[in-house]
């Protein structure tokens, strides 16, 4: 992987978007996550800062820019730094 790139399981699961990185795997294999708003195809899709992923969950979908890509699992709180919240209206 390039420096200043993550897997994007991994970054999902720091995130919180999954509980464990196996099941953000499945996300992305069932084709329920797109970055920068294609499809991503496989789970060690590279990520970097700025890049836009939305995460089609149960029961909502989630659209978020990419602040940080992480070290490591922490709390919520923690988690909520490495993503920006979009409006979908506004894209």
């Amino acid at each position: 992987m390039k420096p200043g790139r993550q897997r994007l399981d991994k970054w999902l699961w720091f995130a919180r978007f999954a509980r464990t990185r196996t099941l953000a795997a499945r996300l992305v294999e069932a084709g329920h996550v797109r970055v920068n708003g294609k499809r991503a195809e496989a789970a060690a899709t590279a990520l970097a800062i700025g890049d836009v992923v939305t995460v089609a969950a149960a029961h909502t979908t989630a659209l978020v820019r990419v602040l940080d890509l992480g070290e490591r699992r922490g709390g919520a709180p923690e988690a909520q730094t490495l993503y920006a919240a979009l409006d979908p209206l506004q894209g």
